[in-house]
């Protein structure tokens, strides 16, 4: 198990060193240090010795072994998850309209995938959404390039790994997460819609927990476009005769879904439902009013 999961760090280290180089740049992990004044950022590897740098969602993820001093505790790493949510509130309380866009941070510049990813971004940026994305190579740096050249707001959540992944050059506001959760609930918060890109687990994640949470009424008229037909269409067969044939999920379910190619379509599928979203909110509002006068 152990030799597996160094592996699987090992190819993830590749595929995002492989997004930087395709896109013509060093990756982060191959630059050569520099001297620089003022504060360095250390991560604490003093937990775990067996392998490279531990992260804090590893730390927090651990059970305790032994008694240690408080700033290694889970009440102090509580008080630093405030302190990420405090952070990326405060840092995007601004953003009403806003689109995620997840993908692969392996796929090259030249990959249609990567062209499509960009033009869709360039399309909702002109109809006034912030583009939100991992901050990283591949699909996220074709999207926050499209927002860049429409004049939009170019947004990127980056997250800390066993090795420096680097920021993609077209982020305009960059927010470092330590806790994979923390930056979750900022996609969701701050965003009306996903658009998954072809792309790996975690690309996946972030598609199924949005579908969860609209199963499950915790979020609305929120599209979830999955673009590029081919590569989905395995997972949605699967779905549809395996999951739905055995009756784990039902046949509306199906309906979150858009499939699609076409970066129009998608920009359109989002912005009529940010429209239907606002008439939806209208009455809860005067709701909301009327109870307070009373």
């Amino acid at each position: 198990m152990a030799e597996a999961a160094l592996e699987a760090q090992d190819y993830l280290r590749e595929r995002t060193e492989a997004g930087h180089r395709a896109a013509g740049r060093t990756p982060p992990s191959e630059r050569t240090a520099t001297r620089a004044s003022g504060a360095t950022r250390i991560i604490d590897d003093s937990i775990r010795s067996y392998v490279g740098p531990v992260t804090e969602d590893e730390k927090l993820l651990q059970a305790p072994t032994e008694a240690a001093d408080f700033t290694r505790t889970d009440p102090w790493r509580v008080m630093r998850i405030m302190g990420e949510f405090v952070e990326g509130f405060d840092n995007l309380a601004t953003v009403t309209k806003g689109v995620t866009i997840f993908g692969s941070a392996r796929t090259d510049p030249e990959d249609p995938q990567y062209e499509a990813a960009q033009e869709t971004a360039r399309l909702l940026a002109e109809a006034g959404f912030a583009i939100i994305t991992g901050a990283g190579p591949g699909i996220m740096e074709a999207a926050n390039k499209g927002a860049r050249m429409a004049g939009g707001r170019s947004i990127g959540c980056n997250i800390e790994l066993p090795f420096e992944q680097g920021a993609n050059p077209y982020v305009d506001t960059l927010i470092n997460f330590r806790y994979f959760f923390v930056r979750k609930t900022m996609f969701i918060k701050y965003s009306n819609a996903f658009i998954i890109f072809p792309g790996g687990f975690g690309t996946l994640d972030e598609a199924f927990e949005a579908l969860t949470l609209i199963q499950t009424g915790k979020i609305y008229q929120f599209p979830v476009i999955m673009f590029g037909r081919h590569y989905w269409a395995g997972l949605i067969r699967w779905l549809q005769s395996r999951v739905l044939g055995e009756r784990k999920i039902s046949p509306g379910d199906l309906d979150l879904i858009l499939l699609t190619d076409d970066p129009r379509e998608a920009c359109s599928a989002v912005v009529e439902a940010y429209q239907s979203q606002q008439r939806a909110l209208q009455p809860r509002e005067q709701a909301s009013r009327a109870s307070r006068d009373v």
